[in-house]
């Protein structure tokens, strides 16, 4: 497997993977898969050499020390994205949206990446248009998130092309699986995907750092109010994955009359949070539609 400007989210999935590659090796059962849509039949091996690239030597510097730190294996090769794809069997390219297209005209990448599995998490940038610069490789897109470093990532991934086999389905399943949650989705959602799942990292640690505030303003030293909010919100989150509850229902439940909840309930709706919130998303959406076309 191939990771081509392995940066920031390249390294999360790509330890994410190698994390869980090790722990079917050294571990007598079956390593728990987090997607609910997976089951261990469906796995199959995933590859057995990574090869990442970078374009600085600070970066290939800095990726070598991180891969050690962590045990793992990994070829880090600088500026040479077409020997990493030839020796690849799966190519996971990473790259900037504006730099996609010189990534894969590199001259020998288009005979390198025949018959290749070649899976883009550049938001914004359309399949059809990753099939221009590379019509010989099966081409899949996939939104993931930071939160696959820690095997909690959220990840959406296209529908295959017609010509891909089975087998890519099941790989792509359980290299997302290894590192999150992951779901199959139409190109026509990557857009509000890229905003709701991609983004949504940094727009729920804004709310989580205001929440820290509002408990150091009450006299919480600010590391506890800072483990307060950050399990309430992890509790939270998973009462609505684990229950399948509608977020209502569970914020209903806390909301007693006359009570503290319903009064800062609606001096969040005095601040307009919710459609505030919402806006953000669709803001984020429409900028992502538009990152493929710059």
């Amino acid at each position: 497997m191939a990771v081509l400007a392995c940066g920031t989210m390249g390294t999360a999935i790509l330890s994410g993977v190698l994390d869980f590659r090790r722990s079917q090796e050294t571990s007598n059962q079956p390593p728990e898969l987090s997607s609910s849509m997976i089951s261990e039949e469906e796995t199959v091996p995933l590859p057995e050499n990574y090869i990442a690239t970078v374009n600085r030597t600070e970066s290939k510097r800095r990726l070598e020390r991180i891969f050690e730190e962590e045990g793992h294996q990994v070829e880090v090769l600088q500026q040479n994205n077409v020997d990493a794809v030839r020796r690849a069997d799966v190519v996971l390219i990473c790259s900037k949206p504006q730099l996609l297209p010189h990534v894969l005209q590199e001259e020998g990448m288009n005979d390198a990446l025949k018959d290749k599995l070649l899976i883009s998490i550049a938001a914004g940038v359309t399949i059809k248009q990753i099939e221009e610069y590379a019509p010989t490789a099966r081409v899949v897109r996939a939104m993931p998130n930071t939160p696959s470093k820690i095997r909690e990532g959220m990840t959406v991934i296209s529908q295959l092309p017609s010509k891909a086999p089975e087998s890519d389905k099941a790989l792509l399943k359980t290299i997302f699986s290894a590192v999150g949650r992951c779901r199959f989705l139409d190109e026509k959602y990557f857009d509000a995907a890229t905003a709701l799942a991609g983004s949504g990292p940094a727009f729920t640690t804004l709310f989580l750092e205001a929440m820290t505030d509002g408990g150091v303003m009450m006299g919480l030293p600010r590391p506890e109010a800072l483990e307060l909010a950050a399990q309430t919100i992890q509790g939270a989150a998973r009462m609505v994955l684990q229950t399948g509850r509608h977020p209502a229902a569970i914020k209903d439940s806390v909301t007693t009359p006359g009570g503290c909840t319903i009064a800062g309930l609606l001096q969040m709706e005095d601040g307009r949070l919710r459609s505030t919130v919402a806006r953000s998303i669709q803001t984020a959406a429409e900028h992502a539609a538009g990152l493929g076309k710059n």
